[in-house]
């Protein structure tokens, strides 16, 4: 049993101890293709070779973990990792004796070692306190050199003075479990063979690892280095092959150091070394410890299926062929998977089948009936997947619980999956190219938790807002609207059609013809009272009938759908859902009925509007002309915070907005009632800004929040004359998409949608990072059956999970309806 794990630097003669060769050849292989002994493929560090035994351990390939060998250095180096450290301790302790550079006062300063070494450098003494010594000026000269004075410390000199720091002392600067020389490399760990594995390739040659590559550079300068001294080489050669050796250390550490030219093998490419095997996403950590590859699972492009049920999801048969789910036959289902095994090999059938003694088979065209007859009660079977199979279906990335639910299998035909429109919101998922994954349960209770914990139905309501999070948009809102705006009348053959569409068990009552509102109520249960504020009116229902008012975005979407809220939270997961089915069948039905179009000349605003913007704007040059010519004249008033230009630009944005907000009014005031106005209108799509920007002009452009900043020599764009400032050099766009803008106009519209793109980029690079790093902060923390958050050692973090102890998917906001409740039990 691990009692604890220790970290630290290693002592050399641990190296030496744990090596199982010392290293000092350059040459990999003998002539015959055997590893050289003494080289860094030596058969005492484990083998990759299917014919050859470890020389340490005498096990084959497979079975030897690998053993490290060790590289005596000619001249010591600074491990680039504990450089800064280094020129802390440096600048900490005396040149001399090695005490810390303080007495009395300043050193209970140092005492618990945990403040900063760089802040502490301000309270050391400039003469040392023990032995006398003055202290002179060190330098650090990134990655690995230090400058005393006029002259450069060696490695060496380096080493001897860190060896000069005593142990008592080490605690008080932040320093356990090792020396501070060790930060100073006298011998390199070669790591095994096991670790740097070299691959045959086609042509019958050696390919060697990134690893290999360079530590045979540093072998071979090493080895230069010591020929060099032994011939009495002069000390500029002697120090250059020691620079080298330097740099080709600190890059077999780290080959992305700042400044330092990485290292690269033949054909240009840059090595990937030590540190890069283990940081960033494609790291030890992140990509092979934290993330997996896994097993019973398919990925695909996602494609809509508004007639699929909310909890479903439509499987490619080619992927239900091939995911199977693992049956252990008992009494009542022998018969029933002797059939599918019979049924081989179309769908669904059995793909192997694990007897009692773990041997597996493969079913065949040849032996399926062999097989049936072969099972009994204990052996297992591999069955394709079929219709009504929970299944896990994801999309990356997993930002929020909801982003993995529980869905049933529908087999259906083509490659790709299919999913109801109404649960993209949680995915945040679109149909524009997105894949998405599917995981497939191998237990009974992984299978149980999928459908009773992670079941769409379930996760209908946010942890975030407490409101829901599934819900339809766009042309189901729009199909709701037109249902239930105005007094709309509907056959009872079109009444009947509605119905038949939907997935619901209701009597028509015997009527000629039926207003939107009574359809729509046919499908409310008849206990439901509520009240709502809409987009344009208030929406009363009771008693399970819509009173008055137009169902929008407000009622039965997601996010803002009060209706679809309200009935999940009186009749819950599995009424809501099958509620919200129902809801989205008769919306598309509606539109199936009423046809939804929408064409350019719905952009068209009337002559009297496009006379009104006309004059409107003629009246704002105007204005911005005449305060260009107080600015000129230095007529601006001044405040106490701003100066003249300051002002004038204050000024002259007021006086854009407001002509933005007429122009607006007018829009809507003037464009007749369309398609284009309804899907504003109902939340279905777009807003009032998106017709304005369109149908009658863009408006002010802004970058940073200000007008268009001048650039090109003193002036916005070529297009203009230096110095001028009026509203359109300025990024004032006139025009609307549908007449089209002008080529500067259409440059600072883009410098805007610049600005937009980069927002979004950066944002969603720092929240994901700030995510990852707090996943991994809180990744011990679990929330125990008391209501406690405790970490993995059952230490008591938080006495109520979030301070209240409440499931913010479970409660309900806002005020509380007494009248409501009061009636509902007088009624009852």
């Amino acid at each position: 049993m691990i009692d604890k794990i220790v970290f630290g630097v290693l002592d050399p003669e641990i190296i030496k101890k744990m090596s199982a060769a010392k290293l000092s050849k350059t040459e990999l292989y003998d002539q015959e293709g055997y590893p050289v002994e003494g080289g860094l493929m030596d058969p005492r560090l484990g083998t990759i070779d299917p014919g050859l035994r470890c020389r340490t351990c005498s096990a084959s390939i497979g079975e030897c973990p690998g053993h490290f060998g060790f590289l005596e250095l000619t001249k010591p180096v600074v491990n680039v990792l504990y450089a800064k450290l280094v020129y802390n301790l440096l600048g900490l302790t005396c040149r001399k004796c090695g005490r810390i550079l303080a007495d009395g006062e300043g050193m209970e300063k140092f005492k618990n070692g945990k403040k900063s070494l760089k802040k502490l450098k301000n309270i050391v003494k400039p003469k040392c306190p023990f032995c006398g010594e003055k202290q002179k000026k060190i330098k650090f000269l990134k990655p690995s050199s230090f400058v005393e004075g006029a002259s450069i410390l060696s490695s060496l000199d380096v080493r001897e003075r860190l060896e000069r720091i005593p142990n008592e002392d080490l605690p008080h600067l932040g320093i356990k479990n090792t020396r501070p020389e060790y930060f100073i490399i006298t011998l390199l760990p070669v790591p095994p063979v096991t670790m740097r594995p070299s691959i045959t390739l086609e042509t019958g040659e050696r390919s060697e690892d990134d690893l290999t590559h360079k530590l045979v550079d540093i072998v071979r300068i090493n080895k230069r280095l010591r020929e060099n001294i032994d011939l009495g080489a002069p000390d500029f050669i002697i120090q250059d092959l020691w620079e080298l050796l330097q740099y080709h250390i600190s890059t077999y550490i780290n080959n992305e150091i700042t400044g330092v030219p990485p290292a690269r093998h033949r054909s240009g490419r840059i090595l990937k070394t030590l540190t890069q095997r283990l940081k960033a996403k494609d790291g030890r950590f992140r990509h092979n410890l934290i993330g997996k590859r896994v097993n019973f699972s398919a990925r695909t492009v996602v494609s809509p299926d508004p007639m699929l049920d909310i909890d479903e999801v439509g499987v490619p048969l080619e992927i239900a062929k091939e995911l199977t789910i693992p049956v252990v036959i008992e009494k009542k289902n022998v018969k029933y998977i002797q059939k599918l095994i019979e049924n081989y090999p179309d769908w669904p059938t059995v793909n192997y089948v694990i007897r009692p003694d773990g041997r597996r088979k493969k079913v065949a065209e040849t032996n399926k009936k062999e097989i049936a007859e072969e099972i009994e009660v204990g052996y297992t079977v591999e069955k394709q997947l079929e219709n009504g199979d929970w299944v896990i279906f994801n999309r990356q990335p997993s930002l929020h619980r909801m982003s993995m639910m529980g869905h049933r299998v529908r087999v259906m035909p083509y490659k790709a999956f299919r999913l109801n429109p109404t649960v993209c919101p949680p995915y945040n998922a679109d149909f524009d190219g997105d894949e998405m994954n599917i995981h497939i349960p191998q237990t009974k209770e992984a299978q149980a938790e999928t459908e009773l914990l992670t079941a769409v139905a379930t996760q209908m309501r946010s942890p975030r807002f407490s409101g829901p999070i599934i819900g339809p948009k766009n042309d189901y809102i729009t199909g709701f609207y037109l249902l239930t705006n105005g007094d709309r009348s509907f056959t009872r053959e079109n009444t009947v059609r509605i119905v038949r569409a939907c997935d619901i068990d209701i009597e028509i009552p015997e009527k000629k013809t039926f207003t939107g509102k009574e359809i729509f109520s046919l499908f409310l249960p008849k206990d439901f009272n509520f009240e709502y504020g809409s987009k344009s009116d208030n929406v009363v229902i009771k008693n399970g009938k819509l009173i008055s008012g137009t169902i929008d975005g407000r009622g039965i979407s997601a996010f803002k759908g009060k209706i679809l809220d309200e009935v999940d939270k009186k009749y819950g997961h599995t009424f809501a859902k099958k509620f919200l089915f129902n809801m989205t069948k008769l919306a598309i039905e509606i539109l199936s009925i009423d046809g939804f179009t929408l064409s350019l000349s719905e952009h068209e605003l009337n002559e009297k509007a496009n006379k009104k913007i006309e004059q409107l704007l003629k009246d704002t040059q105007e204005f911005a002309d005449n305060l260009i010519k107080d600015f000129e004249k230095g007529k601006i008033k001044l405040t106490v915070e701003k100066n003249s230009e300051e002002a004038f630009e204050i000024i002259i944005k007021k006086e854009l907005a407001e002509t933005l907000n007429k122009v607006t009014k007018i829009v809507k005031d003037e464009i007749p009632e369309n398609n284009l106005i309804l899907m504003a209108k109902s939340g279905s799509r777009g807003s009032i800004v998106n017709i304005v920007q369109s149908s009658a002009m863009i408006g002010q452009e802004t970058v940073k929040n200000d007008r268009i900043k001048i650039g090109f020599h003193d002036r916005t764009f070529s297009h203009f004359k230096k110095g001028d400032k009026n509203m359109e050099s300025k990024g004032f766009v006139t025009h609307g998409y549908k007449q089209g803008l002008s080529p500067f106009e259409f440059f600072f519209d883009a410098m805007n949608s610049r600005e937009g793109l980069m927002d979004k980029s950066l944002k969603t690079r720092h929240s994901g990072y700030l995510e990852r790093r707090l996943v991994g902060a809180l990744k011990d923390l679990k929330v125990d059956y008391d209501g406690t958050v405790r970490d993995s050692g059952n230490k008591i973090v938080q006495f109520v999970a979030g301070e209240d102890g409440l499931d913010p998917s479970k409660i309900q906001k806002g005020g509380i309806n007494v009248k409501r409740i009061s009636e509902e039990i007088i009624g009852k």
